[in-house]
């Protein structure tokens, strides 16, 4: 094998290397910084001189009230996806079997309605619920992020639900099932890949949402992790906690990557399988 041949060969592999590092470099500086020191934040070694927690003690401290954020992004991140999926779910099968006028104008809408930006439904919703007492709870943070991540899962869980055969129901349906029982037995079993898929994503998106949940809370104690960490404050007024906001997004990330390590493979098959498997 020639020299050229074999740089051909290795080419792929050194791109995807390249991708990787830059993708992952700013997550890698961010757990770096987390383990200096106050006095060595601002070095740029790629390794901390010496390791210190005293940046996640800082985060756990009892005065951050990190651990109630975090408490409340799981609630809020939880809820969201499961009513996202329990009503994407209906809608999408409806979408993907049923046959009805405007149809395909009317999935345009669901998923154009998750291009509006965050900022452009803020401000009518704070005074909406401000008018009904809805500020610092969970539901004013809950039913405006499902504004986005209820539309990204129909059109995920339509794509899926197309390529399931209607045989399925049709044999169903001739053992004598009805078409709630045949969609509830048979079509969500095949469905679970993508169902999981699509949770996974869902839940990803309103565990990082931030907008929302700085602009309908300003009790410490209703705050997501996101806000938290935005507020962080230092020892004096003028000085910004780097390394505290370091950990606690080290903390944050943390749960996002522990559930796509675990359920990889759930994953990949709701990417990539079809439902006559």
């Amino acid at each position: 094998m020639t020299l050229s041949a074999k740089w051909r060969q290795w080419l792929p592999y050194l791109g995807i290397a390249v991708v990787v590092a830059y993708c992952l470099a700013p997550f890698y500086w961010m757990l770096v910084s987390s383990l200096r020191s106050t006095g060595d934040i601002f070095s740029t070694s790629l390794f901390p001189s010496r390791v210190s927690f005293e940046n996640y003690r800082s985060v756990f401290s009892p005065g951050q009230g990190f651990t109630r954020a975090l408490l409340n992004s799981l609630v809020v991140a939880g809820i969201t996806t499961g009513m996202s999926l329990l009503l994407a779910t209906f809608t999408a099968y409806a979408m993907a079997r049923l046959e009805f006028r405007f149809k395909r104008l009317i999935l345009t809408l669901i998923i154009a309605t998750s291009m509006f930006p965050v900022v452009s439904i803020v401000v009518p919703l704070l005074k909406l619920f401000t008018d009904i007492g809805w500020i610092n709870t969970y539901q004013s943070m809950i039913v405006p992020s499902m504004s986005f991540t209820l539309p990204l899962a129909v059109w995920n869980l339509t794509t899926f639900f197309r390529q399931m055969p209607d045989e399925l129901e049709h044999a169903a349906m001739v053992d004598g099932c009805t078409r709630g029982q045949a969609f509830r037995k048979v079509i969500v079993p095949l469905a679970a890949p993508g169902i999981f898929t699509t949770a996974i994503i869902t839940f990803i998106a309103a565990w990082n949402e931030f907008l929302i949940a700085l602009s309908m809370t300003n009790k410490p104690s209703m705050q997501t992790a996101t806000v938290a960490i935005s507020k962080f404050s230092g020892a004096t007024t003028y000085q910004t906690p780097f390394g505290s906001q370091m950990a606690a997004g080290v903390v944050v990330t943390i749960p996002l990557v522990v559930m796509v390590l675990l359920f990889q493979r759930r994953i990949v098959a709701g990417l990539t399988a079809g439902a006559a498997k």
